[in-house]
Order: structure tokens, then C-alpha cells, then sequence
């Protein structure tokens, strides 16, 4: 039996919009939008999911912007503009870095850490509609297996607090 056109459209869009990298995208789309909606609710409507660019990256101690960068996978330029705008907001400081003085350090502010205080509990808020949603055993069996993946997949970029 000979497919039609109609049905070999049908079957190729459904291949291209129903994939793992599609997948992977519309939950994190999601799971972000809630969290942003939430931020925003408690105060920071300024912070932008490009900021999380900064915030997922910092790591431990204070980092150097082209550290941050290089985590981040975006260029020197771009980084240096989202921690400007940050810098401005008063949630990050630039200091000049000791060891280095033509360098300088990034690090948050008590405003800053207060953000990322308020950001992980919004986190388990966002967690805990997941897991009523879909259900804890699934969401963490996900989580351990998407970890377990981006382990084997030896990305040097990543900050060292993702490192055990």
C-alpha cells in the first residue's frame, strides 16, 4: 500500500516536531517560563532568562568574565554586557582581581545572593508542580538520567560546582 502525500507530509512533520532535542527544548521552555513568572512575582521583573546565563555559571567564589564565558558558550562581548546590565541592577560586583590586577573578578552582591536564595526556592516551588504533575519517581528519574548523560559527555566548559 502507497503512502499519499498528505500522509508522507504528515509523517515527516511529525518526525522533525516530535524528537529529543524538541523535547528536551519545550520542558526546559516550561520549567523556565514557570520560574521566571515566579521571580518576577517576588520581585526581580528585571532579571531575564538570558541572565540565568550568568547565574548558572558563576559557580563557587568569584570567576572571571571570560570564565564565565567560556561556561556559558557565548562570546566575551556578550557576557560582559549581561554582567554590566546585572553590575547596574545591583545583583553582581566586578572587583579588580588580586592575583591579577589587569583582571577582575565577578561575585554576587548581597542582592545578588538574596536572588539566588529567592531563585532556589522558586526552583522547588517549580519542582513540586512537576512533581504532582508528572510525578516525583518520573521527574527523578529524568533528572538522573539526563545528569548521568551530560557526565559522559565530558563537557570541559561546565563550572566545577558540577563537579561531586
Amino acid at each position: 500500500m502507497r503512502k499519499t502525500t498528505a500522509q508522507t507530509n504528515r509523517e515527516i512533520a511529525y518526525r522533525l516536531s516530535n524528537n529529543l532535542p524538541r523535547l528536551l527544548r519545550e520542558f526546559s521552555r516550561d520549567y523556565e517560563r514557570r520560574i521566571w513568572r515566579q521571580l518576577a512575582a517576588r520581585g526581580y521583573p528585571e532579571i531575564r532568562p538570558a541572565h540565568s546565563q550568568v547565574f548558572a555559571n558563576l559557580g563557587m567564589g568569584s570567576v572571571r568574565v571570560s570564565e564565565l564565558a567560556e561556561r556559558a558558550q557565548v562570546t566575551q562581548q556578550a557576557m560582559g554586557k549581561m554582567l554590566k546590565e546585572l553590575e547596574r541592577l545591583g545583583y553582581v560586583a566586578r572587583d579588580v582581581d588580586m592575583a591579577d590586577k589587569r583582571a577582575r573578578e565577578i561575585r554576587l552582591t548581597d542582592r545578588g545572593i538574596q536572588l539566588a536564595q529567592d531563585s532556589l526556592e522558586v526552583m522547588e516551588e517549580v519542582r513540586e508542580y512537576y512533581d504532582a504533575k508528572v510525578g516525583g519517581k518520573q521527574l527523578a528519574q529524568l533528572e538522573n538520567d539526563l545528569r548521568d548523560t551530560v557526565d559522559k559527555l565530558e563537557l570541559e566548559y561546565l563550572p566545577e560546582s558540577w563537579v561531586e
